[in-house]
């Protein structure tokens, strides 16, 4: 008999297809069920689904969380994606293809706490938690079954029903034999899913296009369909070296993949890559003057994320989209880390200044990359005898507004803006 488990009431199933227990036909069901130990945790609709639990009436309506008309759509919830919606598809194309949505301004600081109350949750799954990013992770359970009682299997469905009851959100599960393959498995049967792939990764792979592998973009399945290579069955069947001749230095790793291989553990001390902050104009903006306000909100913006994070930036990555949706990326290296927001928009502004040449943008963002630690940042220097009361100034700053509101103290170049929004 194929081992099942009840999405439902967590309780091993027979043979039937309804749940002896409950009566639900969500059961999971797959020879190796109570074997597998690497899960993806994913949040379904994540920031649509936290509103959605919010305003319980717009359980059913199509619901976008993005910016105004200029913006971009940050998230849909399933009912909008019927209609086409998609994340970072532009605002207006989101509500042409579906006008009875409801747009909704995101609320970073809600969704956050949400993500934090679930990560809290996954620290009791196992010592191996690796977060991905705000609403997904993975996880090793090897071993875990003497400190749970229960096999992986039945814990990652009691702790989806707990997010469900504690969070108001719902989350799909993939557990398979490794990280990518956990991942593909988490996105096979959304929303709350719980998808198994074990021995037979590779058979199962073999029809897929090749853009089902994470990571593989537009750009590179064309090239590789330009090889006639469209199927993961036609990479898996490459050997090493036809797969360097044709695909180069990676090719190898790459048709491993195809094959649901990958080696990589579950790090729970993987680095933050980077912390961002970025905008949207109501309307093109197109001078240094008018710029430099939504530079300044996003950099006091970066900074506190920055704090929050335990982080400080040893380089800013100043990000522009102009009015016909090319994006320009530019980088500077910082003499030493930091975390003021006045430093960071030195940096942007001396950026920003080269950029700003008459060219209509409607999109601003800035970034710390590298990271350095927090204790890093703004050490006291000889060379620099302010770097003490700007920190002191800035911390002066950041306690009465937590005290008393973020609008409490509003520097002079943080003024409103009216053609913008950051």
């Amino acid at each position: 008999m194929i081992p099942g488990l009840c999405r439902d009431c967590c309780g091993v199933a027979g043979e039937a297809s309804t749940c002896p227990a409950c009566g639900s036909r969500c059961i999971v069901r797959h020879p190796q069920l109570f074997e597998l130990a690497i899960a993806h945790i994913d949040c379904d609709a994540f920031y649509a689904s936290v509103e959605k639990r919010d305003r319980p009436e717009l359980a059913s309506r199509p619901v976008i969380v993005g910016g105004g008309h200029r913006g971009v759509v940050t998230a849909a919830c399933y009912v909008a994606r019927i209609y086409g919606v998609r994340s970072a598809m532009p605002m207006f194309k989101a509500l042409a293809a579906c006008p009875d949505a409801v747009v909704i301004r995101p609320d970073f600081a809600k969704y956050s706490a949400a993500s934090h109350h679930i990560r809290a949750l996954m620290a009791g799954l196992s010592p191996l938690v690796q977060p991905l990013s705000i609403d997904e992770a993975v996880v090793d359970m090897s071993g875990t079954e003497a400190m749970h009682g229960a096999p992986p299997a039945a814990v990652l469905a009691r702790f989806a029903l707990t997010v469900e009851r504690e969070v108001g959100v719902t989350v799909s599960i993939g557990l398979a034999t490794n990280r990518l393959m956990s991942k593909i498995a988490a996105g096979r049967d959304k929303p709350r899913g719980f998808s198994v792939v074990g021995s037979e990764a590779a058979a199962m792979l073999a029809p897929q296009p090749i853009r089902l592998l994470p990571g593989v973009g537009p750009v590179q399945e064309k090239k590789l369909a330009a090889r006639g290579l469209t199927r993961l069955g036609q990479l898996q069947a490459l050997s090493e070296t036809e797969a360097r001749r044709l695909l180069g230095a990676d090719g190898p790793a790459l048709c491993a993949r195809a094959r649901g291989e990958d080696r990589r553990p579950v790090d729970p001390s993987r680095e933050t890559k980077s912390v961002s902050a970025e905008t949207t104009f109501d309307h093109d903006l197109s001078t240094l003057a008018e710029l430099e306000v939504p530079l300044w909100r996003l950099c006091e913006k970066l900074a506190r994320r920055l704090r929050e994070a335990e982080l400080s930036a040893g380089g800013v990555v100043l990000k522009l989209k102009t009015a016909n949706f090319a994006n320009r990326t530019r980088n500077h290296r910082l003499a030493s880390p930091t975390c003021l927001p006045d430093r960071l928009f030195a940096a942007g502004r001396l950026m920003l200044a080269r950029e700003a040449d008459g060219t209509p943008f409607r999109l601003i963002g800035v970034g710390a990359n590298p990271l350095a630690a927090l204790a890093d940042a703004d050490q006291p220097d000889l060379a620099d005898p302010d770097t003490g009361r700007a920190v002191a100034t800035q911390q002066a700053i950041d306690a009465l507004r937590a005290k008393f509101g973020a609008t409490s103290i509003v520097r002079g170049r943080g003024f409103n803006n009216p053609a913008s929004k950051a």
